[in-house]
């Protein structure tokens, strides 16, 4: 439970931080696959969360001239439709992206989101438990849940 989003947004910032290693590796270390890491490469990880996070950004954006996000229902209707489908439709939108285009994107999306955050009122996000579980879900929570990928894509980058 945050009391306010700043704290939330100092968390979300400290836990985001390891992950922007990936950004910096070279491209071979992004594009070979990496078995502890359920097979994917780093590119595949870097574009699994900035998907992500770029839907939080487009519910942020609602968020911040409404008090309801479409993006959201939307969201959730798909993902309980059919999760790993909504993960296979959103990776093969990113999938013609150049590797150089991945990194812009996985660099510049989490910051676009926070600056929205800050400006959308608490009460539609952090003080609304249905926003802010989706909110939650597509940052703090997703990057618990890769951790371990961070980790297996940066072990095979240091071999």
């Amino acid at each position: 439970m945050y009391l306010d989003g700043l704290s939330f947004l100092d968390d979300e910032r400290d836990a985001w931080r390891p992950f922007e290693a990936l950004a910096d590796l070279p491209d071979e270390a992004l594009t070979n696959p990496v078995e502890d890491a359920h097979g994917w490469s780093g590119r595949d990880l870097m574009i699994h969360l900035a998907m992500w996070l770029e839907i939080a950004l487009r519910e942020a954006k609602e968020l911040a001239v409404g008090e309801e996000s479409a993006t959201i229902r939307e969201v959730d209707e798909r993902w309980d439709a059919d999760g790993d489908r909504m993960n296979d439709e959103l990776a093969a939108e990113w999938a013609p992206l150049s590797l150089g285009e991945v990194r812009d994107r996985f660099r510049s999306i989490p910051g676009e989101l926070r600056g929205y955050l800050t400006v959308v009122p608490e009460s539609r996000w952090l003080k609304h438990p249905a926003n802010f579980k989706s909110i939650s879900e597509e940052t703090l929570d997703h990057y618990e849940g890769h951790r371990a990928d961070l980790d297996a894509v940066l072990a095979a980058a240091a071999r």
